[in-house]
């Protein structure tokens, strides 16, 4: 069974890029965290254990700095009247969601493919 394996896997992956990327999403105006300061980006990367084949979902934060709206009646605005919003651009949220689906769709394929295959190989 290591190819439904490797596609419920792949799946898992997908989902935890999925759940970040709403998260940026819902946090794209969030100008203040009970930290201090704007909610910033969180960017998800994959690497992959060559021994035991587990991949491991990384999170970072985004370093580039978000954009300045000048808003002075802002509660979050600077002496300047400036606000930072968050370095969230929805646009590319949105394609990095559409790119995350489509993986998802592909493996969730690959995994029924692999399953029907193997309801075959039962019935001989």
């Amino acid at each position: 069974m290591p190819s439904l394996a490797v596609s419920a896997r792949g799946m898992s992956v997908q989902q935890s890029f999925l759940e970040i990327i709403a998260r940026n999403i819902a946090n794209a105006e969030t100008t203040r965290l009970p930290g201090g300061g704007p909610y910033r980006r969180e960017v998800a990367s994959v690497s992959g254990d060559p021994a035991t084949g587990a991949a491991t979902v990384n999170v970072t934060e985004d370093p580039t700095p978000g954009r300045m709206v000048y808003d002075p009646g802002h509660p979050d605005a600077n002496p300047e009247g400036f606000v930072q919003y968050p370095n969230v651009d929805t646009q590319t949220e949105l394609v990095d969601l559409m790119l995350v689906r489509r993986m998802y769709e592909a493996n969730a394929t690959v995994f029924q493919a692999a399953k029907r295959m193997l309801r075959r190989a039962l019935e001989i």
